[in-house]
């Protein structure tokens, strides 16, 4: 793959976004997708001026129909579709057990659950006939532990970390691999959100080891890493980039 075809979820913004500049580093053709048209049109105009293909093509990974779309579109495109980077997400609404509804829960699993269940369908209805590709899921350091006041936001990502290594064992040995990478405290507009307060911010980077924020960019080389003939050996695997949160 001198030049693979890479599509990401969730690419507006982040995480997302830092993923599809760091595939453009090494020449990949990209199609980035999300829920926002003006944001998608921009930063394909950034990744074109870099020199690589790359597309927009707008996608909701909460509906079916959507992300077949999204993934019939890609291979339309390009001819074939070797990686694919599942970053689209939310914070949900944080609060305690006591507050949430079936609706907070909706809200949150069915973007970062499944979302994530249905990029990973469609995306091996390519995968699997061509006998190659990888797929790297994008979870968090809290899909491994527990959070007070964030129950529904930590179960979506325990959720996305059983997935990924259960289609993982489904696929082993047919070429294509299944990864999650799970980012810790990182410096994007979700942390923002999820904190709500300069305070709640520093009481949470007070937690981390390291005592620093991690940038998108240090996120994303993980992931280009992970998807690369470099991690072959690797499948079912996840990959914590939290500055020592879990460890600790």
């Amino acid at each position: 793959m001198n030049r693979p075809v890479v599509l990401i979820t969730g690419a507006l913004t982040g995480i997302g976004r830092a993923t599809a500049l760091a595939f453009a580093e090494e020449g990949a053709r990209i199609v980035v997708s999300g829920r926002r048209d003006e944001e998608g049109r921009k930063l394909v105009v950034e990744l074109r001026k870099r020199g690589v293909e790359a597309e927009f093509l707008r996608c909701d990974v909460r509906h079916d129909d959507d992300v077949r779309d999204l993934v019939d579109k890609t291979v339309a495109r390009f001819g074939r579709l070797d990686v694919a980077v599942n970053n689209a997400g939310t914070e949900g609404k944080p609060g305690p057990v006591t507050e949430q509804t079936a609706e907070s829960y909706a809200a949150t699993f069915d973007t970062n659950v499944l979302g994530t269940l249905l990029s990973m369908k469609h995306e091996l209805r390519v995968m699997l006939p061509q006998g190659s590709g990888s797929i790297v899921n994008v979870s968090s350091a809290y899909g491994s532990v527990g959070a007070a006041g964030a129950s529904v936001y930590v179960g979506s990502k325990h959720a996305v970390e059983g997935m990924t290594k259960s289609a993982a064992l489904e696929v082993a040995g047919t070429g294509v691999r299944v990864n999650v990478v799970a980012p810790g405290t990182t410096d994007t507009g979700m942390l923002t959100r999820f904190t709500n307060t300069d305070e709640n911010k520093a009481a949470l980077l007070s937690t981390v080891p390291v005592k620093r924020l991690a940038t998108p960019e240090e996120i994303a080389h993980v992931i280009a890493f992970v998807a690369s003939a470099n991690a072959s050996y690797m499948t079912g695997a996840s990959i914590p980039v939290d500055g020592g949160m879990i460890a600790d």
